[in-house]
């Protein structure tokens, strides 16, 4: 299937939807199929000891006054692909994307890269089908080129350590479609970027790495990047914030967790003040899934989160306002995270706001330049979603505090493309950054 433009998509996916049968069950952590509560630790690990656990995580910072807890987190240290295939018609790059049910997605089926697979996916370990399309990422062919592999992270507060590689391939070689996947424009992608809960985070994540097209490059007559940073001084600035924000972490038993608890009467895993997220079971059944029928904990937060970008033109150039962001789980000591990244309603009474949430929270609705709800990994995390904004802040200062720095587009997507660099949360709204008039990777 080829579509031209949004109402061809919508009417093709809607028809994907009514094609299949899914079903996700709230289920107690103790009656998963093929999962087990170690009796020792509390951890939750399937029996197989494969695809991902459930553990505990203390995290601190040795200085003085640098937050400390524990919580839950998913360690899951398979490398997995999520990969999107280009393909030109009548020149047009189109993108081949997925309609696949995820059992934590909010509306059930959302659109997926060309491939989303985990190692034990690609290398049947569950004894599925295969995963279609696959070999043009592992081992591309003569008539494919890829313009984009990187290692990249994914959320940081959840998950322990965890990367999935990131890969974009164009080809010129003749490509069966199934009826589940979809040759979509370039240009309507950029327009269902802006549909709620529609755009996995798996195709956000790898479209923000999308080679440049010429709308987005350098124009005749345009002069070269003028960036208030060069990349000297970005590189100064975030290892300085590396070795400010030097994290101690160990992983504990799940038991061990301070100020969690196993709620007896629903089994799952919850927080004693009822913030954060839940650790709950479901057993799911999709009949478009390689394997069709199974259970699995997952991570359960608790509210929306709000994810924004504050946008700046400088010296004639259109910067963000970049953070230099810590998390529990992140790969690295600190990731480029976007201007505010955070669930408020965790936030206690007494505790300090984050800076610029409250301009993000307040902004008038003419200098909102993007604004949409997207979902998180549906894989993992059940019902996650998160309010993704740009903000116009021509009126906001050039001086902002130690952990924040002005950004052109183009060394974000720059930064992005290297790996392991830019959160995920960030790669998101960069791939949506991207579709704005002015905002283009070369600025």
């Amino acid at each position: 299937m080829r579509v031209e433009n949004a109402a061809e998509f919508h009417t093709w996916f809607a028809g994907r939807g009514a094609a299949h049968h899914y079903r996700v069950t709230p289920a107690p952590l103790h009656g998963l199929e093929g999962w087990h509560t170690d009796p020792l630790s509390g951890d939750v690990r399937h029996r197989s000891g494969r695809f991902f656990s459930v553990e505990g995580l203390r995290y601190g910072r040795p200085d003085p006054d640098g937050p400390s807890w524990t919580q839950p987190i998913i360690r899951q240290p398979e490398t997995g692909v999520l990969g999107v295939l280009i393909k030109r018609f009548d020149g047009v790059p189109h993108l081949l994307m997925q309609a696949k049910m995820e059992p934590g997605n909010i509306n059930t089926l959302q659109l997926s890269p060309t491939v989303q697979a985990t190692f034990s996916n690609y290398t049947r370990v569950h004894r599925g089908s295969a995963v279609r399309y696959v070999e043009h990422f592992l081992r591309p062919g003569a008539g494919d080129q890829v313009h984009y592999d990187a290692l990249q992270s994914e959320q940081g507060s959840w998950f322990l350590g965890k990367r999935n590689r990131n890969i974009v391939v164009e080809t010129t070689e003749d490509v069966p479609v199934h009826e589940d996947f979809c040759w979509v424009p370039r240009p309507v992608m950029a327009e269902l970027l802006r549909v709620d809960n529609l755009v996995n985070m798996d195709s956000r994540t790898v479209l923000a790495g999308l080679p440049d097209e010429p709308s987005e490059g350098a124009m005749p007559g345009r002069t070269a990047e003028k960036p208030l940073h060069d990349t000297a001084a970005l590189l100064h600035w975030f290892t300085e914030a590396k070795v400010r924000h030097r994290p101690e972490r160990t992983t504990i038993p799940l038991g061990r967790v301070a100020g969690w608890r196993r709620d007896a009467e629903r089994d799952e895993i919850v927080h004693e003040s009822g913030r954060y997220f839940r650790i709950i079971g479901v057993d799911v059944e999709a009949d478009s899934r390689e394997v069709t029928s199974w259970s699995q904990p997952m991570l359960a937060p608790v509210g929306r989160g709000v994810v924004a970008f504050v946008s700046k033109e400088i010296h004639g150039e259109r910067h963000l306002l970049v953070q230099a962001r810590a998390e529990a789980g992140t790969f690295d000591a600190v990731e480029l995270g976007p201007t505010v990244q955070c669930n408020p309603g965790n936030l206690a009474d007494d505790a300090p706001r984050p800076p610029f949430l409250e301009a993000v929270l307040t902004a008038r609705p003419e200098r909102v330049l993007f604004d949409a709800v997207h979902s998180e990994e549906g894989g993992r995390f059940y019902h996650a979603e998160n309010r993704y904004l740009v903000l116009e802040g021509d009126e906001m200062s050039v001086d902002v505090p130690e952990d924040y720095i002005w950004m052109t587009v183009g060394q974000l997507t720059r930064a992005g493309r290297l790996g392991n660099l830019v959160d995920v949360e960030a790669r998101t709204l960069l791939a949506c950054v991207r579709t704005l008039p002015g905002h283009g990777a070369a600025g």
